[in-house]
């Protein structure tokens, strides 16, 4: 599965009338098992780009702090806000600002808009729905995604420089119009 085959997949989930986990997990159930992991493959790697110490902060200062798990579930949701605002975000976080969702999430107090722990287990879902066994699905993962490895995108660029998302002036700095959103008026 190639960055094409995969937003159109998603695309097509979006414009169904069921949940996008839901969705996503059956058009994958249709797929043979090497598919999913394909997907799965594909989904991982996304992910691991937006592992940066800047998309945390967006993710700290949208949800009101954010820890591993809660950025595990920010890194799924910004896959499945679709490949225009994927990539808008990894160009630049505070570009989530403009997000229409993220701004009624800042004005209702949503923490949650970007979460979507849910996501991050479509692929296990559709894997079990075929093979009937959640064991299975962990099994070939492991063994597809080593033989794998050598494949994916070479890393060496890390998570970028780590700041203090506590330092409110940092993050004016850094991230202004979604500090805008969500820090108190303060100091710049």
């Amino acid at each position: 599965m190639d960055n094409e085959a995969f937003w159109h997949l998603l695309g097509t989930a979006k414009g169904s009338a069921e949940s996008l986990d839901d969705a996503v997990a059956a058009q994958l159930a249709a797929m043979p098992k090497e598919e999913i992991l394909a997907f799965e493959h594909h989904f991982t790697q996304l992910r691991h780009a937006v592992h940066r110490w800047d998309i945390w902060a967006a993710a700290y200062l949208i949800g009101g702090g954010c820890s591993d798990d809660r950025f595990s579930d920010f890194t799924a949701g910004l896959v499945a806000l679709g490949p225009h605002w994927y990539e808008r975000v990894n160009t630049c976080p505070d570009e989530l600002a403009e997000h229409p969702a993220i701004q009624a999430a800042a004005a209702s107090g949503d923490q949650d808009v970007v979460s979507a722990e849910d996501f991050s287990f479509v692929s296990c879902r559709a894997y079990t729905q075929l093979t009937g066994d959640e064991d299975d699905f962990w099994e070939d993962w492991e063994s597809y995604s080593r033989a794998h490895a050598a494949a994916e995108p070479g890393g060496g660029e890390g998570m970028g420089e780590p700041f203090d998302f506590d330092d409110s002036r940092e993050m004016r700095r850094r991230l202004p119009r979604l500090a805008a959103l969500y820090l108190a008026p303060g100091p710049n």
